[in-house]
């Protein structure tokens, strides 16, 4: 019998078409087994002819096997796409099987329809639609036959409704919006084809409800379609979306210049950040889902042409080589003022003290030699120290002495030869703890030797540049091939309505706004190479303000901070590559470094002989960048991390405060602490004095009162992007000793020039902007990809830039801004004497 019915079953079907050998002896051997289920019973099965658009009530048991068979017109020309919708009573003991045989595809499932979640939860949805396969045919049009078997084990009578419908609009439109709705049993796709002319565009899928969680895929026209939740991400492109997705599709990875795009409603929420409701797990038990339907929007756009990319690209090297227009010019303009200069050059008989002002009586004696008409002999150029009572070692040099020591081998000297000797050991010891230095008392040593200590900032930056950027452009690479073969789109949180491809690039925009930062840091470094060698060059011809005057010129530091700039740039680009929490640290390593430097560099001012070495300074700066990835990685919610870094954050913030106090002169070692004692007890009761140095104080005090705030708000709110908390703590640092900087500047009578002040109004203005930039928010890898995709919004400049890319722009220029504040605010010096330049 069931042979039989095999046999009259491909007999009908023969004369619709030819069948594969395959789906008609999978079928037979189908219904032999389903029809010997009871060992010497018989199946009866019925075929009907079916129609569109009926739904059919019928009852299956064990002893019945029922078959639909189907008809449709297939053009070439035209997509239809067919539903398959079925609905099945409570109260059944077995499920009931329902098996779709198309000319080239087969889509079988059962009902009721279990699909699993997390820790092997069991949904079970008893109402089901399917959406069927179609193949492309060659020919002009044909009919096509399909049928829907029905069959199960159970002995029960068990009721079912089957219908099979047309899907309206199955073709997608560019820039028509269509709606629908889709649950997990219910899953949609939908068919687009490219138009002439169009070889790029953006699916972007929105709804108004957050919840459930569901997916979005796009695969190429082939069966099957996978479209349910524990298939879908097999092939093609996928992401995870609550209430907004967006995929950019290319022409050139559909050789059949079309796609589906498929809509996938997930069983739970938690992958898009939502919460886990069924908990505990109870083994082999069904739970049911609820209603789980979601309406969603969908409409295809055509992508950026390709002259908006070329506009992009010219947009961005004209905005920063207009700084390198801008620099030639001030630099003629500069070198034209010189040459006029040099017509009343002063004889080289005279002092650059007849140029400088006076001596103030204190530290704050506003103006007191700010005026340059003022004059002082030649005789009087002596060391800060020979103006206090006692003489702490500083003899009168000449000039001559000076320049001949220039033409002594570099090698010929090392740092530590000027430290070894006891007697200069004890005249540290005094000059470094008057009650008012001088930045004369601070550059004692040979300037040889600070620029050979100061030159290994930037080759040890380039180094570490080099040994960091290599491996993290081969993994960046790795991550986008990644994305690219799996078709996974969660991995990277990307500005989706905004991000533009090229090549194997998703995000090439990003990326391309990263280039300010090379070019201005390149700029920042011919910029320091031209004082460089100017300042060289006076002082190969012995000239007096080179040599006695001014803050000391090194430069060790400037170029490593034009280096630093340079590395932000290319690591931030490898960042925007595949943007996430794993990488985020490429992104702000150097952000980190560069807030050191500057730090650095502010204090090197005023303190040459006693700032920190290139290797302790990378050190420190490599062990915040430990910290940095311990956070990423251990921080979220530990709360042992967080009480651990506390802690080291305040014993820094101390031991640090008191090395900056004691300019260096003091040490760690077993009786710090009855020193600590004894000085409080000297000091502080039995004396009741307040402190020596009143102005290191007060900044130290002021740095504490921040630094432990930001602990104290860190150990309490526990903030989730550790690396941005730790950038937060460096810039909140360095904008205080900025500050402070400007305001001791001023107090002690010395004034800004116009250019430093321009540098600084401008630079101020910049970062206001960058910063309303960056709070934009498009992407936040701290939440779940769909829920960081509720933050995507569309491009705001040529169509071609977002939010984020101009923050790269203004904060490049603003970062370049700032390292010419900090090499011009002390210009006004350059012919003041030394023993006259406060340090503090």
């Amino acid at each position: 019998m069931v042979l039989r019915s095999c046999w009259k079953s491909r007999h009908k079907a023969s004369c619709c078409g030819p069948a594969p050998c395959w789906v008609l002896l999978w079928f037979c051997v189908t219904q032999f087994v389903l029809g010997s289920g009871a060992l010497g019973e018989t199946k009866n099965v019925v075929q009907k002819d079916a129609e569109f658009d009926i739904t059919y009530n019928d009852t299956v048991t064990s002893d019945n096997q029922t078959i639909y068979a189907f008809n449709h017109t297939v053009s070439r020309n035209k997509s239809e796409g067919v539903r398959v919708t079925v609905d099945v009573s409570q109260g059944f003991e077995s499920p009931i099987l329902f098996v779709v045989r198309q000319k080239q595809a087969v889509l079988s499932f059962q009902i009721p329809l279990i699909l699993r979640g997390l820790y092997q939860r069991k949904y079970p949805y008893n109402h089901v639609g399917r959406t069927l396969c179609q193949p492309p045919t060659r020919v002009a049009s044909e009919t096509q036959y399909f049928f829907v078997d029905v069959s199960t084990l159970s002995t029960q009578g068990t009721n079912y409704q089957l219908r099979v419908s047309r899907v309206e609009s199955f073709i997608l439109h560019t820039d028509k919006k269509f709606s629908f709705t889709a649950s997990p049993s219910q899953p949609q796709y939908f068919k687009y084809v490219f138009p002439d002319g169009v070889d790029t565009v953006v699916v972007k899928v929105n709804s108004d409800m957050t919840f459930p969680c569901s997916v979005m895929s796009i695969q190429d026209i082939q069966c099957p379609v996978y479209d349910l939740d524990n298939n879908v991400a097999f092939i093609g492109m996928y992401q995870t979306m609550t209430k907004k997705g967006a995929i950019t599709v290319q022409r050139k990875d559909f050789p059949s210049n079309s796609f589906y795009v498929v809509v996938v409603v997930k069983t739970e929420d938690e992958a898009c950040g939502g919460p886990l409701r069924f908990y505990p797990l109870r083994p082999d038990e069904l739970i049911d889902a609820g209603n789980r339907s979601k309406v969603i929007d969908v409409i295809v756009t055509p992508a950026i042409k390709s002259e908006v990319y070329v506009m992009g690209m010219l947009f961005c090297l004209g905005i920063f080589l207009s700084f390198y227009l801008l620099t030639l010019l001030m630099a003629c303009v500069e070198n034209k003022r010189m040459k006029k200069r040099e017509v009343f050059q002063i004889p080289a008989d005279m002092s650059p003290a007849e140029t400088a002002g006076q001596i103030p009586a204190s530290p704050y004696e506003y103006g007191s030699f700010a005026d340059n008409g003022s004059t002082l002999s030649s005789e009087a150029i002596t060391d800060s120290a020979t103006s206090t009572d006692n003489n702490y070692g500083y003899n009168e040099r000449s000039l001559d002495s000076v320049g001949r020591s220039r033409h002594e081998s570099l090698s010929s000297v090392e740092e530590d030869d000027y430290d070894t000797l006891d007697d200069i050991n004890s005249d540290k010891n005094i000059v470094r703890t008057k009650k008012f230095l001088y930045v004369a008392d601070l550059s004692r040593k040979d300037k040889r030797i600070l620029s050979k200590k100061y030159q290994i900032y930037f080759w040890n930056i380039a180094t570490i540049g080099v040994f960091y950027a290599l491996p993290v452009v081969q993994l960046v690479i790795t991550y986008q091939t990644v994305v690219n073969v799996t078709g996974n789109q969660d991995i990277c949180f990307y500005n989706f309505l905004c991000a533009h491809p090229l090549g194997a690039l998703s995000a090439f925009n990003n990326i391309l706004s990263n280039l300010g930062y090379v070019l201005l840091g390149l700029l920042f470094l011919l910029i320091i190479l031209k004082r460089d060698i100017v300042h060289q060059r006076a002082l190969v011809r012995n000239d007096v303000n080179a040599l006695e005057c001014g803050i000391p010129k090194h430069f060790g530091l400037y170029y490593a901070m034009g280096t630093a700039l340079m590395m932000e740039g290319l690591l931030s680009a490898c960042y925007h590559v595949c943007p996430n929490y794993t990488n985020f640290q490429f992104d702000t390593s150097f952000m980190y470094m560069i807030a050191g430097l500057c730090m650095l560099k502010l204090y090197q001012k005023r303190h040459p002989d006693i700032n920190a070495s290139a290797y302790t300074a990378y050190a420190c700066l490599a062990g915040v960048i430990f910290f940095s990835v311990l956070g990423v990685v251990f921080g979220k919610g530990n709360n042992v991390f967080w009480i651990i870094f506390s802690v080291i954050h305040i014993l820094a913030t101390m031991l640090l405060s008191t090395q900056l106090y004691y300019m260096g002169r003091w040490r760690m070692d077993s009786g710090i602490l009855r020193r600590m004692v004894h000085i409080i007890y000297t000091d502080s009761i039995r004396q009741c004095s307040g402190p020596m140095y009143i102005d290191r104080m007060v900044l130290l005090v002021m740095g504490n009162i921040v630094n432990w705030s930001l602990a104290a708000y860190g150990l309490l709110e526990r903030p989730n992007d550790f690396a941005s908390y730790l950038l937060a703590i460096a810039i909140c640092n360095l904008l205080l000793y900025f500050a402070f900087y400007i305001i001791m500047k001023l107090r002690s009578g010395e004034r800004i020039q116009c250019l430093a002040l321009v540098c600084i109004l401008f630079t101020a203005v910049v970062w206001g902007l960058a910063l309303y930039f960056f709070f934009q928010g498009l992407s936040t890898w701290q939440k779940t990809p769909a829920e960081s995709r509720e933050h995507n919004r569309d491009c705001i400049l040529l169509s071609f830039f977002d939010d984020h890319d101009i923050w790269h722009f203004l904060s490049s220029i603003a970062m370049f801004g700032s390292f010419l504040v900090l090499m011009t605010m002390d210009d006004d010096l350059d012919t003041v004497q030394r023993d006259k330049i406060f340090a503090f």
